[in-house]
């Protein structure tokens, strides 16, 4: 496809999905409390993302993923919350 064709296919897709994160955004700067480690997490995402640099799909996934190669005895919780926490204290 050439450069126009991607657009006029995908943008207004990557659009909504923009204003989407910034409308969560803007709710997670309203509410009280701190923030954990998921919010950090997609801040060094949205880095990536604003990246001029190739390969910025592969940089937000790892900036979210858990970079080890060891595997865990037992998962540290029920199910996946979507960013790595750090390594266990």
């Amino acid at each position: 496809m050439t450069r126009q064709q991607v657009l006029d296919l995908y943008f207004m897709d990557a659009r909504c999905k923009l204003i989407e994160l910034a409308a969560f955004l803007d709710r997670v700067d309203r509410s009280e409390g701190e923030a954990d480690f998921r919010l950090s997490a997609l801040q060094n995402a949205l880095s990536a993302l604003a990246s001029d640099q190739p390969g910025r799909a592969r940089s937000v996934l790892m900036a979210l993923s858990d970079p080890t190669e060891q595997p865990l005895n037992a998962a540290p919780g029920k199910g996946a919350c979507g960013a790595w926490p750090g390594p266990p204290e």
